[in-house]
């Protein structure tokens, strides 16, 4: 069973930044792709960004430019690095495979606030 733990998230001032870590203890964690998603109050969960197993990245048009995700397979960790962030930035932050089957359950996530 894949286990999933968030951390890094904590308060900002905007503008500010903060790095993200996911491990994924007991994974074949090389092998997939990885993505961080992230869920703001009352809104749906969504993909923010992605890394492939070769190392393509891809994101959405909100945080182009501004977080820059990348892996560790030693480590079996992803991370996110958000730079110049805005109040809308504010969520839960998580990690999860990228596609089908995603890991259930998640993990607890990492709260993210952006606030003056």
């Amino acid at each position: 069973q894949v286990r999933l733990v968030e951390s890094g998230g904590g308060l900002v001032q905007p503008g500010g930044s903060l790095r993200l870590s996911c491990a994924a203890a007991g994974s074949i964690f090389r092998l997939y792709s990885w993505g961080w998603y992230r869920q703001a109050l009352g809104l749906q969960r969504e993909l923010v960004a992605h890394i492939t197993s070769t190392g393509s990245t891809y994101y959405a048009d909100s945080v182009k430019g501004r977080f820059t995700i990348s892996r560790d397979n030693a480590q079996n960790t992803v991370y996110l690095q958000m730079n110049n962030l805005k109040p809308e930035d504010t969520a839960v932050y998580y990690c999860n495979k990228q596609g089908a089957p995603l890991i259930t359950p998640w993990g607890q996530g990492t709260q993210v606030t952006v606030s003056s």
